[in-house]
């Protein structure tokens, strides 16, 4: 396991923050083919000693369909849509480059931003929001816009490197946010 930190840490954290921030030196093999405008890349089942990922056997075969729209040339992105897949979400991929709008149409309020925004049975999911957030969120069913995780906090799904502290937050109808969870302690 701490082979496998390293290698994110040292390889796939700068690949990835090269590449959402608009950089072109990343190497386009380091994140496989694009997903636009189609499901995203499936992801390998977690080994035995791997705890980082749901595995798909655990959960049922009947989940959402999540759309998540994201800047043609950001990867973490990509990388976030394997992780929700890992837990047996089907997730379709939109080149959009036109966030801003999109975000603003689907309530995302300001300062709550992030990379890219998902979309599940009429919640928004903005950002690197871990995928056990998302099924409490649906379990739930609070009259909410959605979740966000603002920025791109390092060590998230998504977000390579080790786990710092970030919290996902519940937006409200009127834009409101409250704390939901907290990780990365």
């Amino acid at each position: 396991m701490r082979r496998f930190t390293s290698v994110l840490t040292t390889v796939m954290l700068p690949l990835a923050l090269a590449s959402c921030e608009g950089r072109k030196d990343a190497p386009p093999e380091a994140f496989g083919p694009h997903e636009v405008a189609s499901p995203a890349t499936k992801v390998t089942p977690p080994q035995a000693d791997d705890t980082s990922a749901p595995h798909v056997a655990e959960h049922p075969a009947t989940l959402p369909r999540i759309t998540m729209h994201k800047d043609p040339n950001c990867e973490c992105c990509s990388l976030w849509a394997r992780h929700v897949e890992g837990a047996g979400f089907p997730v379709s991929v939109v080149a959009d480059t036109h966030m801003d709008a999109f975000k603003r149409s689907v309530g995302v309020p300001a300062g709550k931003g992030s990379c890219h925004t998902a979309q599940v049975e009429g919640y928004f999911i903005e950002g690197h929001v871990p995928v056990e957030d998302i099924q409490r969120l649906l379990a739930e069913r609070p009259d909410a816009r959605g979740l966000a995780a603002p920025g791109m906090p390092i060590g998230s799904p998504g977000m390579p490197g080790p786990a710092r502290p970030y919290t996902v937050y519940l937006i409200g109808k009127d834009g409101s946010s409250t704390p939901y969870s907290q990780h990365g302690h």
